[in-house]
């Protein structure tokens, strides 16, 4: 008993140090010459030579050696000795040695274990039992002894003596309770449900412990595409069990928000968050937050339920006015990303956004109505002089800090564009460029102007604007300057007709201004006159962009397809290959074909900077741990 609460005494500093050092596994050769110390030549050509039989497998050569060397130093050899003399069927020897090296150690009940597996090999069930439950018996009760004994009985298969371990150590430390310790062997044992229990367990225990809880539990359930990880069916089971059993226990349903989140039930993740939020009195503080995430993941319902929920608050709450803008911003995105959206529905998207305006248009939330409502007139609405007048306006009429006006010039720059007003344009993109030299938005700003001498077919100076781009902060800038530089050097480089560049570039402003039937009929007519033309590849990536955004996936797909059938080697190619996965992946819902395809990337294109999110889409396609 003296022993026991002296050890516990030191549990924190010695669970470490013990842990380290007192499950000995085989120590190679060098490791063990480093332990011996000083050593005499031929002890030390016998240790080798152990080694080396052991290694060949050569199991009655190396007892020879091992005989002696354990006699020497027992902690060190015991290991390698009784496995040898188990593969030699020894059994009588392994007995001895082991029971030899237990009066040495009598603390070590993992030799209970060896002798048991002897035992088993001869077929004593009875004496095998004994010495296991013997090791149980035995056992000190203090983490590090309870660590190895459990180590010991999963190594010989004995998953409930291991069970057993653990659950004697709970009793001995309820504050260190092996939950995660007992999952690790339900998981061995396949018994999912236990195992989730245990770290649910865990979870209520010490609830800091959340994200441990998670990593093991999305390590632990399988990397099935649809019912893996977290998707796993068995986790949300037990968790509603168990919030039924104890509603109070708000971490759990916290982590059910978590795991519902993970699995999509977006809707689900709202229903319990808004009980919470009316719980815990939070005022709408989570809803906002969850609504955020509703956005990015593009799920237009369930976010402007949220923004409804926090509306009905009333206007003395904190996000009234916030979940307001945000909730028109969202029926903005929907319908605008919507392919069945009528005129109807813009129109009347418009009419509440000009309400909204005129609560707002002294807030600093006006900015973000001005840029909706401009963009709904310019681009769905075909008001493109009743958008550049909103902004103007705007722009005269407010005081606001230089980069929402750069950005507001930017957005009144490209509807000057696609209205057909190039001067106009050009000159915003230019004071853009002017006042934010240094900044990623006034590289922005000269792109736009180099693309503007592009589609006006000065290509010598678009050329030297995208060379001085290509080493750009922003790496989406960087790219596009890079694509049109060599978009110009490979169209005119074979002769110098420009022609079908200027064909192209027309096609491309005609694409800007929304003109899709028009840029596809240019961008045909460039084949059916230049037959030499150097396009190709540009053509079908520009079409593909065009009928991505009408949604016709079936001729992006064949628009790519093309691209890596017969210009392979390309500009385009690489980028081909990743878009051609991410629409088998997002829009066709054809994961199999996906993962071949980013496969392929990786196969083809190793070097692609597109490379990095081809592995991990197909990692995550594959099923892989996120943390792999």
């Amino acid at each position: 008993m003296y022993i026991y609460k002296s050890l516990k005494v030191n549990y924190y500093k010695q669970i470490f140090i013990f842990l380290l050092l007192a499950s000995v596994p085989i120590y190679s050769y060098s490791q063990q010459v480093q332990m011996h110390g000083p050593s005499s030549s031929q002890t030390l050509t016998n240790e080798k030579l152990a080694i080396q039989y052991y290694e060949q497998k050569e199991f009655e050569k190396a007892n020879i050696y091992f005989d002696e060397l354990f006699n020497k130093s027992a902690e060190i050899w015991y290991t390698y000795y009784y496995k040898s003399l188990l593969a030699i069927k020894d059994y009588s020897k392994a007995e001895k040695i082991t029971k030899k090296f237990l009066k040495e150690d009598k603390n070590n009940t993992t030799l209970f274990v060896r002798l048991g597996q002897i035992y088993k090999l001869q077929n004593n069930e009875k004496k095998e039992k004994d010495f296991y439950d013997k090791a149980i018996k035995e056992l000190i009760a203090f983490p590090p002894y309870v660590q190895n004994l459990a180590i010991a009985f999963l190594e010989a298969g004995q998953y409930n003596y291991a069970l057993d371990a653990y659950q004697k150590g709970r009793k001995a430390t309820p504050e260190y309770p092996y939950f995660f310790e007992k999952a690790e062997v339900f998981k061995s044992m396949n018994d999912l449900k236990s195992m989730i229990n245990e770290l649910l367990d865990a979870l209520e225990f010490k609830e800091s412990d959340i994200q441990l809880v998670k990593i093991n539990l999305q390590n632990s359930l399988g990397y099935n595409e649809e019912t893996g990880g977290f998707k796993n069916p068995l986790l949300k089971e037990e968790l509603q069990k168990r919030i039924q059993k104890n509603p109070d226990k708000i971490v759990l349903i916290e982590f059910l928000i978590f795991v519902q989140l993970q699995q999509k039930d977006f809707y689900g993740a709202f229903i319990q968050s808004k009980s919470l939020d009316k719980r815990l009195n939070e005022e709408g503080q989570r809803i906002y937050e969850l609504s955020k995430l509703f956005v990015t993941n593009k799920q237009w319902s369930v976010s402007k339920q949220c923004f409804d929920y926090l509306i009905l608050k009333g206007s003395s709450n904190l996000y009234f006015d916030a979940a307001t803008i945000d909730k028109l911003s969202v029926e903005y995105l929907s319908l605008t990303e919507s392919q069945e959206s009528q005129r109807e529905a813009f129109v009347s998207l418009e009419v509440n956004l000009l309400k909204a305006y005129e609560i707002y248009k002294n807030s600093y939330l006006s900015s973000i109505l001005i840029k909706d409502i401009a963009s709904l007139k310019a681009y769905y609405l075909d008001k493109s002089s009743e958008a550049i007048n909103v902004l103007e306006d705007y722009l005269i009429n407010n005081s606001i800090e230089q980069q929402l006006k750069a950005e507001l010039k930017l957005m009144l720059a490209d509807i000057y564009l696609i209205s057909g007003e190039i001067w106009e344009a050009s000159l915003l993109y230019s004071q853009v460029e002017k006042d934010f030299k240094y900044e990623a938005i006034g590289q922005e700003a000269k792109f736009k102007n180099a693309k503007l001498s592009f589609y006006a077919g000065d290509f010598a100076w678009a050329k030297t604007q995208a060379d001085v781009l290509k080493g750009a902060t922003t790496k989406l800038i960087s790219n596009d300057a890079i694509d049109l530089s060599l978009i110009i050097s490979d169209a005119i480089a074979v002769d110098t007709n420009e022609a079908p560049l200027k064909l192209f570039a027309c096609a491309e402003l005609m694409i800007k201004q929304n003109k899709y039937k028009d840029a596809i009929l240019k961008m045909d007519s460039i084949n059916l006159l230049y037959s030499s033309n150097t396009l190709g590849d540009d053509i079908y990536f520009k079409k593909a962009q065009i009928y991505m955004i009408q949604k016709k996936y079936k001729d992006v797909e064949m628009m790519y397809k093309n691209i890596l059938e017969y210009y392979p080697n390309e500009l385009y190619a690489d980028d081909s290959q990743f878009k051609l996965g991410e629409l088998y992946e997002i829009f066709l819902n054809d994961k199999e074909k996906a993962k071949q395809i980013y496969q392929e990337l990786l196969l083809n294109f190793s070097g692609s900077t597109y490379a990095v999110d081809a592995r991990k889409r197909y990692r995550e396609l594959r099923g892989d741990s996120p943390n792999n």
